[in-house]
């Protein structure tokens, strides 16, 4: 499960909100007993497993085989639903196909080093939280605190707000690993080489704490906890909880004209293969046309750092005097973007129609422009 050596830390601190383990003991109680079980992760490019050598090597994995080898009479089930450069605002959107779509009994969330700490992550975070927990009854969640490694930065304190509120367990890795290297105890290239993704040592030892946790509550895991309390109302505004992605495999209600933009065809085969079911334009003037019904609205759009690069412009409900460009030329240089434009967020919920139309091309662009999706939001407010 984890071989390598690990720097030592203070696993004390690993429990950033104890929450109500009920659930989380249920489902152990249910492995034990050897019944299937399904343990699901879903976050960013550290659960993808960015700079593993092996996905096997991926802090994810290993807290599943924990599950495995703990509960060897159980099936345990493993999804990995992490896709990098991707935060709380499209875990909302893409939660239902990605992971609740496997039914799995263990979550496990992992977006704090992706989310800024604002009231807009606290708001789609808060939507992500209770799209989970209000999904089954029994369903147990423990989120994931990573930790930028260089300074410390992350969301947490947004996100342990709702962790508290919402009574789940949380643990953190900036307040295991980071006094660590703040300290000089630790030296970062020892579990990171870019100060933001663990390296193989580094999955083992974010790994490593949550496990510490997770048997921590397996010893105590027939001890009677408090009864779980009633979801609460939220405390944001809640726009994102029931955020709809719309691709072109489940667009044909929305979309209501296309000029010079195509389908893509080809099939998306896993998850992280993250520019298909979306459609291209070549050439400028080209246009399509949805019409969405919600308060907030986004789209998702290729950057490359391929050059040169295409843009289009959108124009929502016809206003030409507030155009959105969306521009596909990417200023950094570690790959293509999945990049997520906010078009509206807490407006008007009504029927809103978008115009996307390719605006700036040139003769060698390197690649087309890719449109990935349309995301809906606020519609049940």
């Amino acid at each position: 499960m984890i071989n390598e050596k690990l720097p030592q830390v203070d696993m004390s601190r690993a429990v950033s909100n104890t929450g109500n383990r009920t659930r989380i003991k249920n489902v152990m109680k249910r492995a034990a007993m050897g019944e299937k079980i399904t343990v699901g992760f879903l976050g960013g490019s550290i659960t993808q497993g960015s700079v593993a050598s092996h996905p096997d090597k991926c802090y994810a994995h290993k807290v599943y085989e924990w599950f495995a080898e703990t509960f060897p009479k159980a099936d345990v089930k493993y999804i990995n639903a992490g896709i990098g450069a991707t935060d709380s605002q499209l875990g909302c959107a893409r939660a239902d196909s990605d992971l609740l779509v496997y039914d799995p009994d263990m979550c496990f969330v992992e977006f704090s080093v992706n989310d800024a700490s604002d009231e807009h992550y606290h708001e789609t975070y808060e939507g992500l939280v209770r799209k989970i927990i209000s999904s089954d009854p029994s369903r147990a969640l423990m989120l994931i605190h990573n930790v930028k490694y260089d300074d410390g930065g992350n969301a947490q304190l947004q996100h342990s707000k709702l962790a508290r509120r919402y009574d789940i367990p949380a643990v953190s890795m900036r307040d295991v690993i980071y006094p660590e290297l703040e300290s000089g105890r630790l030296e970062n290239r020892v579990i990171t080489p870019d100060d933001l993704h663990p390296n193989d040592v580094g999955h083992s030892l974010v790994a490593s704490i949550i496990i510490s946790v997770l048997e921590d509550i397996r010893e105590h895991m027939n001890e009677e906890e408090p009864p779980e309390k009633e979801i609460p109302e939220p405390e944001t505004l809640n726009a994102y909880e029931d955020s709809v992605r719309y691709r072109n495999d489940n667009c044909s209600g929305i979309l209501t004209d296309c000029k010079g933009f195509e389908r893509d065809p080809l099939p998306q085969e896993v998850i992280t293969d993250i520019f298909r079911k979306g459609w291209t334009a070549t050439e400028k003037g080209s246009y399509i046309t949805f019409k969405v019904h919600g308060s907030g609205i986004g789209v998702q759009y290729r950057k490359t750092i391929q050059k040169p690069a295409p843009s289009a412009t959108l124009i929502l409900d016809g206003d030409t005097s507030r155009p959105v460009i969306l521009d596909a030329d990417f200023k950094e240089t570690w790959g293509d973007k999945l990049f997520l434009e906010t078009v509206l967020e807490h407006g008007e919920n009504k029927e809103h129609t978008l115009r996307i139309e390719l605006t700036d091309t040139h003769p060698d662009d390197a690649l087309p422009f890719y449109l990935v999706s349309v995301i809906a939001s606020g519609r049940n407010l």
